[in-house]
């Protein structure tokens, strides 16, 4: 397996400092926000150095009931080609649900969801990575994701799930150690006994991150230094197999450049004291053959449940049985602060038109209408849902919003009144008769 070092995980808002990093051996880019044809000039030039790339895709949703769209994944084998990428890298999750196999609305999550660790997910995960492999021009990796939320009736831990992923479709594994220690604190999980059930072999790379607790729950941020007890847990995967690769992850609230480098110098420290001694990983699995493609009643099964769940996360219907009623308003409050934070990046307009009101009024928007297209869509909704409110109160605001809509949707959107709506009907009476 190929050898990646020591990395650091590409952001825009760093990208001089990670130029100026002499030891940063490899970077990772979120796929979805790169274009190989219109690389950031940073990126390029850490290519022509001959620093690798790998792609991170966040939104194939590989875990959901439904097979991979085949449009992402042209996009994944695009940018892993485009890049020289030796793999690309992706979530065990699912990010949207609904649709024809439940005969109910699509809704789009707008952040990673935790699989049910059952045999009917097993087998749904292990069709949608192999049908994804097949795509992709380099190997997968796929990644252990952070959960604030436990589904009941879970039939095997969080280290068989990952050993019969790899087993039977010869997948590698992104070990994500922030992630193992969110799970211990969130789902009682030990990091041990995960690290023990694992397929050492297929791992490909291991991701470090910080975060922050609050009232008992942690919260994977990627805007916090990484703790001490997340270290400790790269030691212990160290002290069973040296990883290929270990990269920081840093997404929001960056500190300077001497910080990240101290950050990457504890890292190395603990996988040195790790696994000094330790060979490297070995070959990676061999997918088992004969393995079945999941039956059309295990993704209907699937896809019922994870609808259910996403249904009470966004839309506010009835909760499912077994579901903390905490952990799952956590877990809402979370995805609704995520789809403000993302929409706030995709339409920085909105923020400045709106000042301090954005959040709360986007919060709000969002308690009560789920995200069905993506963040984009999702802005013009809720700048359509301000109007139609006469939201913000002064008129000057409301004119900036409207100007702003329209430069990206055409006309005005439509008025909800029942005024309006009565002279819409009045209207087309009056064309028909005509």
């Amino acid at each position: 397996m190929r050898q990646l070092g020591t990395g650091i995980g590409w952001r825009l808002e760093i990208a001089d400092a990670v130029e100026r990093m002499p030891d940063i051996d490899w970077v990772e880019v979120v796929a979805e926000n790169v274009c190989p044809g219109h690389l950031p000039a940073s990126l390029r030039r850490l290519r022509e150095r001959g620093v690798t790339v790998v792609p991170h895709g966040v939104s194939l949703g590989l875990g959901g009931a439904d097979r991979p769209d085949e449009d992402r994944l042209t996009a994944l084998a695009e940018r892993a080609a485009g890049l020289d990428a030796p793999l690309v890298t992706e979530h065990i999750a699912f990010v949207r649900a609904g649709g024809p196999l439940t005969a109910s609305p699509r809704l789009e999550a707008g952040h990673l969801l935790p699989v049910p660790r059952t045999r009917d997910a097993l087998d749904v995960l292990c069709a949608n990575v192999r049908r994804a492999q097949q795509a992709l021009p380099v190997p997968l990796a796929v990644e252990n994701i952070a959960a604030l939320i436990s589904w009941p009736g879970e039939e095997l831990t969080e280290g068989q799930f990952l050993y019969e992923l790899a087993d039977r479709t010869g997948v590698r594994l992104l070990i994500d150690v922030a992630n193992l220690h969110t799970n211990h604190v969130n789902r009682g999980e030990d990091p041990a006994k995960a690290l023990a059930e694992l397929p050492l072999e297929a791992i490909a790379y291991v991701h470090v991150a910080g975060g922050f607790a609050r009232d008992g729950v942690w919260h994977d941020s990627h805007a916090h230094p990484v703790p001490r007890e997340v270290l400790d847990i790269l030691a212990d995967l160290a002290s069973r197999i040296r990883p290929p690769g270990v990269l920081l992850e840093r997404d929001e609230n960056f500190p300077e450049p001497a910080e990240l480098e101290r950050e990457l110098a504890a890292i190395r420290t603990a996988v040195d004291e790790g696994g000094a001694d330790l060979a490297c990983a070995g070959p990676p699995p061999v997918a088992r053959a004969g393995v079945e493609e999941a039956g059309e009643p295990a993704r209907e099964r699937v896809a019922l449940a994870q609808a259910a769940v996403l249904s009470a996360l966004v839309a506010g219907t009835p909760l499912p049985e077994g579901f903390d009623r905490v952990r799952m308003g956590v877990q809402a409050r979370a995805l609704a602060a995520k789809r403000a934070d993302v929409v706030a990046k995709v339409a920085p307009e909105l923020p400045r038109i709106l000042g301090t009101r954005y959040r709360p009024a986007f919060l709000g928007y969002a308690h009560g209408q789920p995200m069905t297209a993506g963040y984009r869509r999702d802005a013009l909704d809720f700048v359509a849902h301000l109007l139609r409110e006469r939201h913000p109160a002064h008129a000057e605001v409301r004119r900036e919003l409207r100007g702003w809509w329209r430069e990206r949707s055409g006309p005005a959107p439509r008025s909800g009144r029942p005024v309006a709506r009565v002279g819409r009907a009045a209207r087309r009476v009056l064309a028909r008769r005509g």
